[in-house]
C-alpha cells in the first residue's frame, strides 16, 4: 500500500525547473575527510516531478539475501546505467546541472540514475555506504534529489558514532562527498508516524554503486 500524498505548501509551480547551485549550496565539513552539500529546493515544481515519475517509471520489487534467509527490499527500484534514456527530461537537466557545478571537484561527469520509492514509513533503506566499486577506495561524489513527503536522511560514523538527521524532499538536493562512502554510514529508518511517498534520485560517477 501507498502511503497518500501531500503536495509542499511552498511549491505553487507546476512547472519543473532547477534553481541556481553556486552560493545557495551548503557544505557541511565531516571527519576523515568527508563531507555534504545540501541545496534546499532545488527542483522547483518537484511535486509535478513526483508524479510524473511515479506514474511512468517501471518500478520493480526485489529479493536480496540477508543472512541465511531471502527477503524483500523494503522499497521499490529502478536502476539506469549508463547510455540508457532516463524517464524525465528533467532528469537530464539536473544531470547537466550537477556535472556543471561538480565538474572541477570531482574530475568526471555521472554516470548513472538509481531511483528508489518508498511508498510509505514502512519502506526504508538499512545504515550502508555506497561501496560497490570504487566507492571503497576512492573519494567519490553521490548527489541525491529528495521529490515527495520529507523523509529523515541520517548518517553516522562508519563503526558508529553520534548519527546527523537531515529531512529530505519536495525537491532537496543532497550529495555527499570526500570519503563519505567508505567512512560514513548513511539510513532511511522506518518511520511509524503516518508517511506519505517519496522518490529519491541518486547520481553516481562511473564504478560506483
Amino acid at each position: 500500500m501507498t502511503g497518500a500524498f501531500q503536495a509542499s505548501l511552498l511549491d505553487f509551480d507546476d512547472e519543473i525547473g532547477l534553481g541556481p547551485l553556486g552560493s545557495s549550496v551548503h557544505r557541511t565539513p565531516l571527519d576523515h575527510g568527508a563531507w555534504i552539500d545540501v541545496r534546499r529546493g532545488w527542483v522547483t515544481g518537484a511535486d509535478t516531478l513526483f508524479e510524473r515519475l511515479r506514474d511512468t517509471v517501471p518500478w520493480h520489487a526485489e529479493r536480496r539475501h540477508m543472512y541465511d534467509r531471502v527477503v524483500d527490499v523494503p522499497r521499490l527500484l529502478k536502476f539506469y546505467d549508463e547510455g540508457e534514456r532516463l524517464p524525465d527530461p528533467a532528469l537530464d537537466d539536473a544531470k547537466r546541472a550537477l556535472d556543471a557545478h561538480y565538474a572541477a571537484e570531482l574530475g568526471e561527469p555521472f554516470r548513472t540514475a538509481g531511483l528508489c520509492f518508498y511508498r510509505d514509513g514502512r519502506d526504508s533503506v538499512a545504515w550502508h555506504g555506497d561501496t560497490i566499486g570504487r566507492g571503497s577506495t576512492h573519494d567519490t561524489m553521490v548527489a541525491i534529489i529528495s521529490i515527495g513527503t520529507p523523509r529523515a536522511l541520517t548518517l553516522r560514523p562508519r563503526g558508529g558514532g553520534t548519527a546527523l538527521r537531515f529531512d529530505l524532499g519536495h525537491g532537496d538536493l543532497i550529495v555527499m562527498g570526500g570519503s563519505c562512502q567508505r567512512t560514513w554510514e548513511h539510513a532511511i529508518p522506518k518511520t511509524a508516524r503516518p508517511c506519505g511517498p517519496r522518490i529519491s534520485i541518486q547520481f553516481r560517477p562511473r564504478g560506483v554503486r
